[in-house]
């Protein structure tokens, strides 16, 4: 089993709480009543177990009930005490063992985020040992310590508070660092794809160019025109193609018509498997459309990713009727 800091401090309050249960046995003086003193530690003991240990494993903050159950010990286990001693004997080292042990108690209910109850039973407790032994004689008894270790205690927890966020904050920052990186070696890798792309595409063209001396043939200015018009795609809107789509755009331009691509970001935010049916749902449009003039756009829009127009050989104006073709392809799948 693996030990955490939670058991360990849960530990070491048994302990302390083991100790003071003795410490007021330990009579040099048997006590006219010790059916009391003998109530007042099974109080203290069994109280203090609860709320130590109960809910410990599901919260830090203990429940209620059990901050009642320490206010009401707090009140009980002083007066069965002192009711148990001879009047002689309540400044005893044995007599005041309830001191440390109420204070022990107030500590726990501010380790267990419970600081009203905590310094409830301090109040408790000053004024039970007030009326029974003097507010001077409980300090210089206890009372003092009780104090300052909860005082240690609050500290201790407002401390670990913010020691707690400042650690969620920093995970927090690593992440978004983590994912930045992340996003810059894909953008990196994608940069790297489309200069291969590119050179694959306009090496040989531009390998003519300069072999012929710009001396083309019909055939090769075709072949340059169709390599020109696959660059500046990859360059206004890479994010939309796949190859398919490349095909028929390809198919498109190689029969005459004029295709123009943007990308203003239609695609931002979706994952690569709504990416991939916009995709390939625009490579069926492309397919199936002998327009002209095909226009390609993928703006900024909550609704739509991409819309796909086409024109007319004599829609070159800015005549609606030469519309042959329009089809928005959506961001979210459609039933």
């Amino acid at each position: 089993m693996r030990l955490t800091v939670r058991m360990v401090a849960t530990g070491l309050a048994l302990v302390f709480a083991c100790y003071f249960a003795a410490r007021a046995l330990w009579w040099t003086t048997p006590p006219p009543r010790p059916m009391l003193v003998l109530l007042a530690v099974a109080i203290y003991l069994g109280s203090f177990a609860v709320i130590a240990i109960v809910g410990a494993g599901r919260s830090v903050q203990m429940p209620r009930w059990a901050a009642a159950l320490a206010l009401a010990s707090a009140l009980a286990i002083p007066q069965l005490s002192n009711l148990g001693l001879d009047a002689a004997d309540l400044r005893a080292p044995y007599a005041t063992w309830y001191i440390g042990s109420v204070g022990l108690t107030g500590v726990v209910c501010i380790v267990r985020r419970r600081p009203w109850a905590g310094w409830i039973v301090l109040l408790l407790l000053t004024l039970s040992s007030t009326a029974w032994i003097g507010f001077l004689q409980a300090l210089g008894l206890g009372l003092v310590g009780s104090t300052v270790w909860m005082v240690i205690a609050q500290l201790l927890v407002a401390f670990w508070r913010r020691a707690v966020r400042d650690t969620d904050r920093l995970a927090g920052i690593q992440q978004a660092a983590s994912a930045w990186q992340a996003t810059q070696i894909v953008r990196q890798r994608e940069r790297r794809e489309r200069v291969q792309y590119a050179l694959t595409v306009a090496g040989p063209v531009l390998s003519r160019v300069i072999e012929t001396r710009g001396e083309l043939s019909p055939d090769e200015k075709r072949a340059a025109h169709l390599a020109e018009g696959r660059l500046r795609d990859e360059i206004r809107g890479g994010e939309l193609l796949n190859e398919r789509a490349r095909a028929a755009i390809e198919s498109a331009r190689a029969r005459g018509a004029s295709v123009t691509v943007f990308d203003d970001g239609g695609l931002e935010g979706l994952d690569e498997h709504s990416k991939g049916r916009i995709r390939e749902e625009l490579a069926d449009v492309l397919s199936g459309s002998s327009s002209a003039r095909l226009i390609i756009r993928a703006p900024k829009d909550a609704r739509i990713a991409v819309t796909v127009v086409g024109r007319s050989a004599a829609g070159e104006s800015s005549d609606e009727d030469s519309v042959e073709l329009w089809h928005e392809i959506p961001r979210a799948e459609t039933d």
